[in-house]
């Protein structure tokens, strides 16, 4: 049976199968016991290149070769009794996938054939998952990892478009991480083609599907810096892959805040600005933390990119915006004087009979947050009137505004903006006025 096994399943020393494949630090595979067998009779050379070996050189086990000669070396009481049937495909996928993975890990190949591996190998992991786990138990990823240094930038954008695909399975995404995978794709994405850093983008949004990896993400050097980089210097695909990794990785709380203080805030407003929604919805997150609150009073046009949406955007768009102003304005006083000016409160007003559950409930949390302030300026502009001094306690007692809107023309707010309509004339309350039409 071994003269029908790849030359590389051989010991160099005892030109036999191998059953315990070792790598010697040349970077060689042995046999183990011809390896140790060599080192015990003193030699301190490597048996291939003579060159010298530590006083204590290392065997490190290969178990990617020792998986794939497993698979070869079937007994014969396993074998199919009949040689002439069609071959199982999935068995015949599973050997293909395992020759792939051999030529990936031996030190022999060429960059050539390392290339077809990697075509091929990112073809069978695309839509089958059997391939990505088998990739992932067998070692190969290391193999995979190698070849993401790469120099030659068709060899990385291939292994980097591999490792997507290995990340895709869950049971692989904690595993990546500790094979070092973080350091190796923010690396390429600072480094590699538009195409790799795309990809290297699309990686880390994968694995941080699983929560405790984007506390590691965040927690990464320059991981999050690398991102807002992208933001900032990249084009097209890649600020839309690097967007969307950071609101997944910022969808954990400590990571808010290492967004804001690398400056993501200015940067995100651009882009929203730009048309870029994904930019908002990054906002929307932000916006939870006292820090990026506060970058975002002190950034330039921030109401307006917000507003711009609101009124055009699609409706996980709208919904992001609706919030985001909504705690801004909560938050600082300038950002509803602003809001009043732009018209927010009426456009919010638009939205009370949305089908959208989303968008009509932020609505009307902001039409709220907007109502009170401004019932709150007509009690300083008119402080000897009883009746909004009255209203103003009311107000602030919770017992006139409620969170939960009823039906149209039905709401408390309605008939409280009627009481106030009665007592002034209508050029005085111009902001209220509107409210009737409710």
């Amino acid at each position: 049976m071994a003269t029908h096994l790849p030359d590389d399943f051989k010991c160099p020393i005892s030109l036999e199968i191998m059953s315990d494949p070792v790598i010697l630090s040349s970077g060689h595979t042995f046999d183990r016991s011809s390896i140790q067998r060599w080192l015990d009779s003193g030699h301190r050379t490597c048996p291939i290149t003579k060159l010298p070996l530590p006083e204590h050189p290392c065997l490190i086990p290969n178990h990617a070769l020792r998986s794939l000669i497993s698979s070869f070396t079937i007994p014969k009481s396993q074998q199919d009794p009949n040689p002439f049937r069609d071959p199982d495909p999935d068995q015949s996928k599973k050997y293909q996938t395992q020759l792939l993975i051999h030529t990936l890990v031996s030190p022999s190949s060429t960059l050539e054939s390392k290339l077809h591996s990697l075509t091929q190998l990112t073809r069978l992991t695309k839509l089958d998952s059997a391939p990505r786990r088998q990739l992932a138990e067998c070692g190969a990823v290391s193999a995979v990892l190698n070849c993401v240094n790469s120099t030659e930038s068709e060899i990385q954008e291939k292994a980097m478009a591999l490792l997507l695909n290995i990340s895709l399975d869950d049971d692989n995404k904690v595993g990546l991480v500790a094979e070092g995978v973080i350091s190796r794709v923010i690396n390429v994405i600072r480094n590699g083609s538009s195409s790799s850093r795309a990809i290297g983008c699309t990686i880390l949004t994968s694995l941080a599907v699983v929560e405790v990896n984007k506390a590691t993400i965040g927690a990464y050097p320059n991981a999050i810096k690398t991102l807002i980089w992208v933001l900032y210097s990249g084009k097209g695909r890649e600020v839309r892959e690097a967007a969307t990794a950071l609101y997944a990785i910022c969808s954990f709380v400590d990571n808010r805040k290492r967004a804001v203080e690398w400056g993501a805030v200015p940067i995100l407003m651009k882009i929203g600005g730009m048309g870029l929604e994904r930019a908002v919805e990054v906002l929307s997150l932000l916006v939870k933390c006292k820090e990026g609150r506060e970058a975002m009073r002190k950034a330039n046009g921030c109401l307006e990119v917000l507003v711009k949406v609101i009124r055009n955007g699609s409706e996980r768009g709208v919904q992001c915006a609706l919030f985001t102003l909504n705690c801004l304005c909560c938050f600082a006083e300038e950002m509803r004087v602003e809001a009043e000016k732009e018209g927010v409160l009426e456009i919010c007003v638009g939205f009370l009979d949305e089908e959208n559950e989303k968008i009509r409930r932020h609505a009307s949390s902001l039409v709220q947050t907007l109502s009170v302030f401004l019932i709150l300026k007509l009690a300083k502009e008119h402080p000897n009137c009883k009746f909004i001094a009255m209203a103003t306690v009311s107000v602030l007692s919770d017992t006139v505004i409620e969170d939960t809107w009823n039906a149209k023309g039905n709401n408390k707010i309605c008939k409280f903006a009627s009481l106030l309509l009665s007592f002034f004339p209508t050029e005085d309350l111009g902001a209220l006025s509107f409210l009737l039409n409710i």
